[in-house]
């Protein structure tokens, strides 16, 4: 597929998504975010494709809406009338990955600053790593508007007064990638010239395991996140036992026994 915004490429079970408007420092502008809905639809239907890494280009990630494009009085302007489609009852979702509704994992690899509604893909992502250069806050109450879903998400992420002082201190407080690591908003810091390189790997490591049990182990976690514990105990077991079905679940004790490397027909 060719974008204007965004780079995609499929490579090794793995798709790389970048962000590419590096003079804006990778805001979200209303084209950039159907391309990247696009990419992730490509993406997630490509049977090819196992795993999902997001990136950016240039010295941010991702500093959230495009405020250039956003009409004078503020209100969004939709394709289509306003309130006949589900999603305009939902939460904007802007550049996030349908996490709720894919199967297959994203890796996020935070390049530089990252704000807004760049945080999502840090809270939403379920590999998260980081630059050294990379740096954290939240603007929304700095230019007048409520800090909403994204500290709403990120307030389950970090303790809560971190959250709101985030949150609180707008533009004005920024979190280091050492301090995001600290915390647990990051799974690890790597030397900037190496971040893509490290991503790559990581996605290697994942790619090298069945991807149908990646696939339901990643499910089995979120959705059980909003479950009482033995509803979510149950949910897993109902996906594990979908897995032993297929041919992979034949496979991955095959090999063992037969002491060489499994190969996963992702079926």
């Amino acid at each position: 597929m060719s974008f204007d915004t965004i780079g995609y490429e499929v490579a090794g079970h793995t798709a790389t998504i970048t962000l590419n408007r590096p003079e804006a420092l990778n805001a979200l502008s209303p084209h950039m975010i159907g391309e990247l809905r696009a990419a992730y639809d490509e993406a997630e239907h490509d049977d090819e494709v196992w795993l999902l890494i997001v990136t950016g280009t240039g010295r941010a990630f991702c500093t959230g809406a495009d405020v250039k494009a956003i009409p004078g009085d503020g209100k969004v302007v939709y394709e289509t009338p306003y309130l006949s489609t589900y999603e305009q009852w939902e939460a904007p979702q802007e550049g996030t990955p349908p996490f709720r509704t894919m199967a297959k994992p994203v890796l996020t690899a935070v390049n530089g600053l990252c704000c807004g509604a760049g945080l999502d893909w840090v809270t939403t992502g379920d590999i998260v790593i980081a630059s050294d250069r990379a740096t954290f806050f939240d603007p929304h109450v700095s230019i007048g508007l409520v800090a909403a879903r994204e500290m709403v998400r990120l307030a389950r992420v970090l303790p809560r007064t971190v959250a709101l002082r985030m949150a609180l201190t707008g533009k004005h407080e920024r979190m280091s990638a050492q301090r995001a690591y600290d915390l647990g908003m990051v799974t690890e810091v790597v030397e900037h010239d190496r971040l893509l390189e490290r991503a790559h790997e990581i996605a290697a490591i994942v790619n090298s395991n069945a991807p149908l049990a990646v696939r339901g182990t990643r499910l089995a976690i979120l959705k059980g996140l909003d479950l009482p514990l033995h509803e979510a105990e149950l949910l897993a077991e109902s996906f594990r036992e979908r897995v032993t079905r297929t041919e992979d679940a034949l496979e991955g004790p095959l090999a063992f026994v037969e002491k060489r490397a499994p190969k996963w027909q992702c079926r």
